[in-house]
């Protein structure tokens, strides 16, 4: 992950955007510092897209002010502001080959022919595309397709670069190299990424922090790590992850925490940086959930279970499991060991299960 000083480069405040009687981005602040992979991630019609479209000056804000790099640009036309975006679909040139495809930019704004040369040459050798400058688009692979609207963006040397949903046209396979390939180029051309997605996993391992949004507004914004592992809410945690979520309700304060009263599970005592006194939800991560968790040592929370289903991954395998007092069924995450079947859980079985209560959260609904 890069380095970010605390100078903002991007600023958003109280930004808002209505088509008609549909707010779509509802009063959002943000400050995305220089240099910083920064995503914008939630489902569909939250309003990330949006809010990018707004940055890059193709949608007008209905109020608010955007200030990039020090200047206003709530008035500044897309082609004055300095961003570049990269669109899902790439949008390249077919007839073009890939250098004249990156220097369509700067040949229409008159950019002299030899620094336009130099320039492309530059913008193929930072996208690994240099031996491929003379193909034409049909010639190349989608992940290579991509480097070449990413080339054609950086080519403009932007001092923001924007990103819509930059890998969702590629299979899985080619979407998990090309997200280690776009972290190191942000790293290497030292300029801050906005990206647009929908994928938590590809959010989780590229930016540097994080904006959850949810029904035009950011339901959070941390660093991956505090998201995943402290999120605000239920939205937040069930859209970063899988997550269990048992119905709960505060009983009391203690001098060890809250003591809440927890559906199939009794009363438990939360420590007071894991608990939200207004939470309403008890929950914990199937990864922290274990079988036949150990018997002899304090802090840990224990249930007898019976085995419902099971979901085969590959590398992992989710155990559904309900409590012995019913209620919602609970994913166990359990890695796969051994090739087969041997070792799992199946259905009928009866087991133990259990985590350590600091691990466990409360949470209000989002």
């Amino acid at each position: 992950m890069s380095t970010q000083p605390e100078r903002p480069i991007v600023s958003v405040r109280g930004i808002s955007k209505r088509f008609g009687q549909t707010t779509a981005v509802d009063a959002v602040d943000l400050e995305i510092r220089e240099n910083e992979f920064f995503a914008l991630l939630g489902p569909s019609g939250c309003g990330k897209t949006t809010l990018l479209r707004m940055i890059a000056g193709l949608e007008a804000p209905s109020s608010g002010e955007l200030v990039i790099d020090g200047q206003d640009m709530v008035r500044t036309p897309p082609n004055a502001r300095p961003v570049n975006m990269v669109f899902q679909s790439y949008a390249v040139f077919p007839h073009m080959t890939v250098e004249q495809n990156v220097g369509y930019g700067l040949r229409v704004t008159g950019t002299p022919a030899d620094e336009t040369r130099r320039r492309v040459a530059e913008a193929l050798e930072q996208v690994r595309l240099d031996h491929l400058a003379t193909r034409k688009p049909d010639q190349l692979s989608g992940g290579q397709r991509q480097r070449v609207a990413l080339a054609r963006a950086l080519v403009k040397r932007p001092r923001v670069m924007l990103l819509d949903e930059p890998l969702s046209a590629l299979d899985a396979k080619l979407r998990e190299q090309m997200q280690l390939e776009l972290t190191s180029l942000q790293r290497a051309v030292g300029i801050t990424f906005i990206m647009v997605t929908h994928d938590q996993d590809e959010a989780l391992s590229m930016a540097d922090r994080i904006a959850v949004m949810n029904n035009g507004r950011v339901a959070q914004l941390a660093s991956p790590v505090d998201l995943y592992e402290h999120p605000a809410d239920t939205f937040v945690a069930g859209f970063i992850g899988r997550i269990n979520l048992l119905p709960s309700r505060v009983v009391r304060r203690s001098l060890d925490g809250l003591v809440i009263l927890v559906e199939g599970l009794g009363e438990l005592t939360l420590a007071g940086d894991n608990a939200d006194a207004e939470g309403t939800q008890f929950a914990i991560r199937p990864e922290k959930v274990v079988i036949d968790p150990p018997v002899d040592e304090a802090g840990w929370v224990r249930a007898g279970a019976t085995v419902v289903d099971t979901a085969y991954y590959g590398d992992t395998s989710q155990i559904f499991v309900t409590l012995s007092d019913g209620g919602r069924p609970l994913s166990v995450a359990i890695g796969n060991a051994r090739r087969g079947r041997e070792g799992r859980p199946q259905t009928g079985q009866s087991l133990t299960i259990g985590w350590r209560l600091a691990d466990a959260l409360l949470l209000a609904e989002g």
